[in-house]
């Protein structure tokens, strides 16, 4: 799976009822920080109920698009934006940095959120 399936995979999961999907996205001992400063969430039973936590749930109602900026053997940089809503009531810029392990699954995500807000 490439870099651009994978992401278009983690946005289905997002819509998809419940977290089984999730190991098909991480490694069972993948790393998963949600900000720069923020302590990893590591293994897929914390990186599952981070989800379910984080999401209003699989109704979520959200635009997301991506760019690949870059990709360096097993890393990978996407920047996104994400609109929640309508009415859209929450936007986001992100940068992620991805790590892949040889099944194409990640095993390190790194989110960089920026809402307009933020500058």
């Amino acid at each position: 799976m490439g870099v651009t399936e994978w992401v278009e995979a983690y946005e289905r999961a997002w819509r998809t009822p419940g977290t089984d999907v999730v190991a098909t996205l991480f490694t069972p001992d993948a790393s998963y920080l949600q900000g720069p400063y923020h302590r990893p969430v590591v293994g897929l039973p914390a990186i599952r109920a981070m989800w379910e936590e984080e999401r209003d749930g699989p109704d979520e109602a959200f635009e997301m698009s991506h760019e690949v900026v870059a990709v360096d053997g097993d890393t990978a940089v996407v920047r996104l934006q994400v609109r929640y809503g309508p009415p859209v009531n929450q936007e986001w810029r992100d940068l992620w940095i991805l790590r892949f392990a040889g099944d194409g699954r990640c095993r390190w995500f790194e989110e960089w959120p920026i809402a307009p807000s933020d500058h």
